[in-house]
């Protein structure tokens, strides 16, 4: 049996091509009725775990188990997912009901249980109107909405979201984005979502996952991730961080690479090499004239934020520095707290007044 309450469950996932881990021993634990969102930069291995979980192709290592089942095994058809592809993937020679009666058909289901499905599948989509019509009739938000219905209507065990919304302009995708995400919770449907775009997976996600080279670097929700990075990349490629690398002595001061001691207001077990990540909305330092090697800068402990362990090493290679829209309205509305100095030796540093949890913006209902 399954842990209680996960659903779909991922254990040491692995795909190598040609000896390369495209994924790299993956972990992941989905609630039901849960929407997961697989968040990084192009060729971190998310797409390539949506298909292991399809079926699309074969694991090297492993397992995918469903209600503590293994499907491992399975062939796609058999595995009871609907899945929406990036390029809508809709038959151009059937019209919009056919579309979505399709996978019905193939199951072998009698013809009025069909039409009534697919009646009720295109009124939920609000395209009923348009069940005569064929796909090169309808506009990308409308195709897409025939995608959605035709993965909903086999009633799947799990939804798989390939890249939903890439391949719609930016004025329709709030629309399907609130669309799919109403679908999906009012359904109580289980669902995992691959996207590179920190817009849609702040505003559409319970928990995010993001990835690197094939592995998780971090799983948590929006607040988790934005607050409490795990690694200097999640830092950087979740909102905008200034990371800074140096030595850590005496478990609150931070020696920098070019010498510059800063004190932590706040005390970090261990000594030795490691990373420190600022949000720039989070600090202002303003110095009173006597900052120098003696009188170190000081930092809030509001203001800082270690990543990881005080003795991890700082990451090796580049990072992403993409910046969301949500983010940035993160940043925003916590410039809006107040502030007050707290001098202290060498710099006053502006320490913010306490504030509530982020809001990240979530997709409502239209009235």
């Amino acid at each position: 049996m399954s842990d209680a309450g996960h659903h779909l469950e991922l254990r040491g996932l692995r795909k190598l091509y040609n000896g390369h881990a495209a994924v790299a021993g993956l972990d992941l634990d989905v609630r039901r009725g849960e929407m997961v969102v697989l968040l990084g930069p192009s060729g971190c291995g998310k797409t390539t775990t949506l298909r292991l979980i399809a079926g699309f192709i074969q694991a090297d290592g492993g397992d995918i188990r469903v209600d503590g089942r293994s499907i491992l095994a399975l062939p796609p058809h058999r595995r009871d997912m609907g899945i929406v592809f990036q390029s809508y993937a809709l038959f151009p020679h059937l019209s919009v009901a056919r579309n979505v009666a399709f996978g019905l058909e193939m199951r072998r289901q009698p013809r009025a249980a069909i039409a009534a499905r697919v009646a009720a599948m295109l009124q939920l989509v609000k395209l009923e109107a348009f069940a005569d019509r064929l796909p090169r009739q309808l506009s990308g938000g409308q195709q897409q909405r025939v995608a959605l219905a035709r993965a909903l209507a086999i009633q799947p065990n799990v939804l798989l979201l390939d890249e939903p919304l890439s391949n719609l302009d930016a004025a329709l995708r709030q629309d399907v984005a609130r669309d799919i995400r109403l679908l999906q919770r009012d359904g109580g449907l289980t669902a995992i979502m691959v996207t590179h775009d920190q817009d849609e997976a702040m505003a559409m996600a319970d928990r995010l996952v993001v990835m690197r080279d094939g592995g998780v670097q971090q799983i948590g929700t929006q607040e988790d991730l934005y607050e409490r990075p795990a690694t200097p990349f999640v830092a950087r490629f979740i909102g905008r961080s200034n990371v800074l690398t140096g030595t850590l002595r005496e478990g609150s001061v931070l020696v920098l690479e070019d010498g510059t001691p800063v004190r932590l207001a706040n005390r970090y077990a261990g000594s030795g090499r490691c990373t420190l990540a600022l949000r720039p909305e989070r600090i202002a330092i303003e110095s009173d004239g006597r900052a120098g090697p003696r009188h170190p800068r000081h930092l809030s402990r509001r203001n800082a934020r270690a990543c990881g362990d005080a003795g991890r090493r700082h990451e090796r290679g580049g990072a992403s520095a993409h910046r969301g829209r949500a983010a940035r309205a993160l940043a925003d509305r916590r410039r809006d707290g107040g502030a007050r100095l707290d001098r202290r030796g060498g710099a006053a540093v502006r320490r913010r007044r306490p504030s509530t949890p982020p809001d990240f913006p979530r997709l409502t209902r239209r009235r």
